[in-house]
């Protein structure tokens, strides 16, 4: 027997946002032409402006136009960044669900590690010396949480950088975004500032000796143990006062993560 199926009717300003795509895709409107005027697409497909803004509105989300406040919109093309951010949104209600932030702990542990390979294997003898530079800057912010949190991401985003695949530094920045909190955190456990430092030397190490596997080990503990003080930090029987020392001048605060959200660790 078979179920009934409810077929949904698709909204006017999906039918404009399909309209359009297959315009572009087609070469009709090439990157940096602009589109017709929001009364000539109204009259092109037969509706109504709210349907035409929606749509226009949904196209620049995607990175395929670009609209501006009284001109014509003009087609762009998209770039991995803006792909990728697009998808923001909705990792935030993934690391919001029941283990989300574990989820999200082990997509960080695969995708680094491969950088971690890549770079060990890629790397030019720059590529070498600006990873030394950014390790420089990180281990001169051990006493400062605010200024290691950012050369902790700089170090990370040369790893992305070396294989010269624009994905790859999207996604990064993306991770970056996802897991501020369990970045921000760690780091205010005494101590844990010291040994991401050394966690980064060694990867440095192993990479500038081009080790892929040292530099796999390397990597892999480094993210494992991040992740473990994450958990602990979190610990409900945790006292947060544990923590005052740490906290930055933006007032900082440890706060408890529900119970629903901690996942298998």
């Amino acid at each position: 027997m078979l179920s009934s199926t409810i077929i949904r009717r698709q909204k006017l300003s999906e039918e404009v946002v399909n309209r359009i795509e297959a315009m572009i895709n087609s070469g009709q409107f090439r990157a940096g032409d602009q589109l017709p005027s929001e009364r000539d697409l109204m009259k092109l497909f037969g509706v109504g402006r709210p349907a035409i803004r929606e749509g226009l509105f949904s196209l620049q989300k995607m990175g395929l136009v670009m609209v501006g406040n009284g001109a014509r919109a003009r087609v762009t093309r998209p770039t991995p960044a803006v792909v990728v951010r697009a998808l923001s949104g909705a990792a935030r209600h993934l690391l919001a669900a029941p283990g989300g932030i574990a989820h999200f702990q082990a997509v960080r542990m695969f995708f680094e590690i491969g950088l971690a390979r890549e770079a060990a294997r890629n790397a030019t003898v720059a590529d070498i010396e600006e990873l030394r530079a950014a390790l420089a800057a990180n281990g001169k912010a051990i006493d400062n949480a605010d200024e290691f949190d950012r050369t902790d991401a700089a170090f990370h985003y040369v790893l992305a950088v070396i294989p010269r695949n624009p994905i790859y530094t999207a996604i990064h920045e993306a991770l970056v975004e996802w897991l501020t909190e369990q970045r921000r955190i760690t780091s205010m456990v005494p101590g844990a500032n010291e040994a991401a430092y050394k966690a980064h030397k060694k990867i440095y190490e192993a990479i500038a000796r081009r080790n892929p596997d040292a530099a796999e080990k390397a990597m892999r503990s480094h993210i494992a143990e991040v992740s473990k003080l994450y958990w602990k930090a979190q610990d409900r029987n945790h006292n947060p006062l544990y923590y005052v020392g740490r906290l930055s001048s933006k007032n900082r605060r440890v706060r408890p993560l529900s119970a629903a959200n901690r996942g298998k660790r």
